[in-house]
């Protein structure tokens, strides 16, 4: 099929439709067979718009037998020899992720339109009974129907924890949840196969406590590949449309492909994996020939902007390659823990990077530009006060001023920048503010010209490259400028850009704090 006429799956998480339909479909049907084999409840942690509905789709319709759907795949070759394949089991598929469980007993009601549906199929004897009594009893009616055992499917089972609004209706939904759910093990004899996903895996105090017999595939090396695009499966599924885009973008395949790489691959669900794309983000840039933010722009989650506000973390720490942590702790989401880190991993903004074997940790940095860029314009709301004026922080504007050497320019656009900033009463908020301005401009810039961000001795606060200029920028707080470009001088730290031959300018800026202003801008050539 020409490549104009190609259906790409945009947002379509339904098996059969893509296949009926003609939609472009990456073949992830190995996956399928290799878990179904075992017949083991299992656990998937995927960040949103990942292609879990999609894959939890795929499993579904596999266990109602529709073999039609699977011709050509690859598993239609995996199970040509099972004279147990493609039977047709009773499939309890629970799908969390359009309601809104901001509302007192919205939970219940998603369940219990669940169970209303299954009950019109099994039988309705049990329709008054506790939402979890009327789960079981379904599971083993549909066992004596049938005469086989159950499936359950869980789409992002953690929806309800994760906005239900209030602390109160979090810690209500959680006990729903354990209720309902301890059927999955107290029926273990009923169930053929069971597989949950969310974004977040919830442990100790929580559902998992009750369901310990899952099998958390999500940093699983075998398992790594099961949602997203890896590099070989994009080049064998949408060379024409790469090639398209390439045309439309005026480049050639190779520089497409390499931009495409730097904007929306990069995550690694295990330390020796090779990455893969975000697949809406892929798919949508192929559709509309243009390098978008288009994950991002579903919307930074409420309950992520609100964990870093408490967490007062420090955005810094990412791009220094010093943020580390252990498999346990990328496991372990709970919306009480004051770490923001495991929220920040499982929700897709940070990803593994590398990997200390000897303190068994992994090394975590942003995916990709698309989500470092898109990051940084969402924190930035954090530390900056809406005052009603125009947004000071127009990076293309302070582009133009770093590109034609326009000093002054800058200088008014970071004074307008730190009138902005709020009246904190602890001190260490106010240097924590005033750092992260910065580093989230500085950043930002990074999609035009090339940044350097240093937080250790010995190299300026901030390198910045440009064709004509390179700039040394040195910041402080209560000081002078002076001071500032006094270590810039002392430290020797043009040296390094003695024989270039672009214009160096040596910046040195002096932020006052209880004047939210920066009192002193000196600049020497």
């Amino acid at each position: 099929m020409h490549e104009a006429n190609r259906k790409l799956p945009i947002g379509i998480q339904d098996f059969e439709k893509i296949r009926r339909e003609g939609f472009l479909y990456v073949d992830k049907t190995e996956y399928v067979y290799k878990l179904v084999q075992s017949g083991m409840p299992y656990f998937l942690s995927r960040p949103r718009r990942f292609g879990k509905s999609l894959f939890l789709s795929t499993l579904r319709y596999y266990f109602e037998g529709k073999k039609e759907l699977f011709q050509g795949l690859l598993i239609e070759e995996l199970e040509k020899d099972n004279a147990d394949a493609w039977q047709e089991y009773p499939v309890f598929y629970i799908d969390f992720n359009k309601a809104n469980f901001k509302a007192d007993a919205a939970l219940e009601a998603v369940l219990d339109e669940h169970l209303r549906g299954w009950e019109s199929i099994y039988g309705d004897e049990d329709r008054d009974a506790p939402l979890s009594e009327r789960f079981r009893y379904l599971i083993r009616k549909a066992y004596e129907k049938t005469g086989k055992k159950a499936v359950v499917l869980v789409d992002e089972y953690d929806k309800p924890l994760l906005e239900g609004g209030n602390p109160e209706r979090i810690e209500h939904n959680k006990e729903v949840f354990k209720g309902f759910f301890s059927t999955l093990k107290s029926y273990d004899s009923y169930l053929k196969f069971v597989f949950m996903t969310g974004v977040t895996k919830f442990s100790k105090v929580s559902i998992f406590s009750d369901l310990n017999q899952l099998n958390d595939i999500s940093l699983d090396l075998d398992y790594s590949g099961i949602c997203g695009i890896t590099e070989s499966e994009m080049k064998e599924n949408f060379m024409p449309e790469i090639e398209a885009m390439a045309k439309a973008r005026a480049l050639s395949a190779e520089a497409c492909l390499n931009t495409l790489k730097k904007m929306y691959d990069g995550y690694h669900f295990h330390q020796s994996a090779q990455g893969v794309y975000n697949p809406f983000s892929l798919i949508s840039s192929l559709s509309k020939k243009e390098f978008g933010m288009y994950w991002f722009s579903t919307g930074t989650p409420t309950f992520l902007i609100d964990k870093l506000k408490e967490s007062g973390f420090d955005a810094k720490r990412i791009t220094e390659g010093k943020l580390y942590a252990d498999a346990n702790i990328l496991t372990d989401y709970r919306y009480d823990n004051p770490n923001p880190i495991p929220l920040f991993y499982q929700t897709g903004y940070l990803t593994i990077k590398g990997y200390d074997e000897k303190y068994r940790s992994y090394r975590l940095d942003y995916p990709n530009d698309e989500v470092r860029y898109g990051f940084m314009e969402s924190l930035a709301p954090m530390f900056l006060q809406d005052e009603g004026s125009p947004d000071p922080l127009d990076i293309r504007s302070f582009g133009i001023d770093i590109e034609t050497g326009d000093t002054d320019s800058l200088r008014d656009r970071f004074t307008a920048l730190f009138a902005r900033l709020p009246y904190p009463s602890d001190e260490k908020a106010v240097e924590q503010n005033f750092q992260n301005v910065i580093y989230i401009v500085f950043m930002l810039l990074g999609q035009f010209v090339v940044t350097e961000w240093h937080s250790a001795k010995g190299r300026a606060d901030c390198v910045v490259e440009t064709e004509d200029y390179v700039y040394l920028f040195e910041f402080k707080r209560d000081k002078s400028a002076e001071e500032a470009l006094k270590q810039i001088e002392d430290s020797g730290y043009a040296k390094p850009y003695a024989a270039d031959g672009r214009t160096l300018l040596k910046v040195g800026v002096n932020f006052n704090s209880s004047g939210r202003t920066i009192d002193g801008w000196e600049v020497a050539r």
